[in-house]
């Protein structure tokens, strides 16, 4: 749906926003960019006394956000238990192939929850009726706030890391 057509300059607007928000991290370097060329042998690192690595971190905003959109899309779905269910064990991915596999689907399920904002209309401020007040709105609040909580981390643990030229 070419939400352009079909809804306010306001809500447009809005949208537009929301996804610059998730995508571009606005006031600070994207997701997207903190997980660019980290080298593999610094996945599993801790720096000092810092409670987890770039993996997991990585996995952890992984985890989450694919909890917060399979939520906002499908009322049968349980989440994960808090907070075990949402870290992972591992200090270190398993291979290379696991570890792209992790930005893949950071990027993929970011773009579905995109969708879900893009396609929502006005159910955008509605609650989500399996919920207990959420709308996507805030869902997508949510990701953006928690997505840059945790890429900040990761930038932290790079520079700790000699990992980051900016």
């Amino acid at each position: 749906m070419d939400v352009q057509k079909t809804k306010s300059p306001e809500f447009i607007i809005l949208v537009q926003n929301l996804v610059d928000l998730i995508e571009k991290g606005n006031a600070h370097i994207s997701l997207d960019r903190a997980l660019e060329n980290i080298p593999f042998a610094l996945l599993g690192k801790k720096p000092g006394k810092l409670p987890y690595t770039i993996w997991q971190i990585s996995e952890h905003i992984r985890i989450a956000q694919w909890d917060l959109l399979e939520f906002s899309r499908n009322p049968k779905h349980v989440s994960p238990e808090w907070p075990g269910g949402y870290w992972p064990k591992e200090k270190t991915p398993q291979s290379k192939d696991a570890w792209q596999k992790c930005v893949e689907k950071i990027k993929a399920e970011r773009n579905s929850f995109i969708k879900l904002i893009e396609n929502a209309g006005d159910d955008l401020f509605k609650p989500v009726e399996h919920g207990t007040g959420q709308s996507l709105l805030k869902e997508a609040l949510v990701l953006a706030d928690h997505n840059s909580y945790h890429c900040g981390e990761i930038i932290v643990i790079r520079r700790l890391l000699n990992a980051w030229n900016e």
